[in-house]
């Protein structure tokens, strides 16, 4: 019966998404030559000298995550709180790339990130959010970049006792992933996300909520 009903959440949070976000952005890049893009013959922002070399500064993202967590009582709480959840984001590079010839050559990005979902245990409830997140891009000179994300927002939740109390929350977010791009725009992205909530102490009990969550999802880069 559980799984019965994580398949109904998914699809009912895959078809939320579906409805409000856009299938790809338009931009100005659509038919280039992904052999030409690889050897780094191409004016785009986008992973500017070839796939992994890092972002120009300007170079916008937008994209989408499904995905599912496990609640575990570390830190805060005393039960644990398992939840599904989609989000949509937006994000903009903020510099160019940094530490040439490092390891951590990279980008920092601005996302902007509202997601949306259920708890399926303890209870039913729901879970909704937005929260401005800083992400770094490490440029790996390959298909593969991972990035680390942390950020905090606000949420409504209807989780309550005996953890929370009220519907409004903050959330707080941390984590790593990702992206592999089949194009010179387009990347599939996977990640992990500690997220937790809690009010700061406006009102009790104020013990928090503590999950492991994972997504997958899409990304396009213009």
């Amino acid at each position: 019966m559980m799984k019965g009903f994580w398949h109904i959440s998914l699809l009912r949070a895959s078809l939320l998404l579906f409805l409000i976000f856009p299938l790809k952005p338009a931009n100005s890049l659509a038919g280039a030559d992904d052999s030409r893009f690889a050897s780094g013959v191409t004016n785009s922002p986008v992973n500017a000298n070839g796939f992994g070399t890092g972002f120009s500064r300007g170079t916008w993202e937008t994209g989408f995550t499904i995905g599912g967590g496990f609640g575990v009582k570390a830190i805060t709480g005393t039960l644990a709180h398992d939840l599904v959840l989609g989000s949509v984001h937006a994000g903009y590079f903020l510099p160019d790339p940094l530490g040439e010839d490092k390891w951590y050559r990279g980008n920092w990005e601005f996302l902007l990130e509202a997601f949306g979902g259920e708890q399926l245990h303890p209870n039913s409830a729901y879970v909704a959010g937005i929260a401005p997140l800083f992400r770094y891009n490490f440029a790996t000179r390959t298909r593969f970049i991972p990035f680390i994300t942390l950020g905090a927002g606000v949420s409504a939740t209807d989780i309550g006792h005996p953890d929370l109390n009220g519907t409004f929350q903050f959330n707080v977010q941390a984590g790593a992933g990702t992206h592999y791009f089949l194009t010179r725009a387009t990347a599939l992205t996977f990640e992990y996300r500690w997220l937790h909530l809690s009010n700061a102490g406006t009102s009790f009990p104020n013990l928090g909520t503590n999950t492991q969550m994972f997504f997958g999802g899409l990304s396009w880069f213009f």
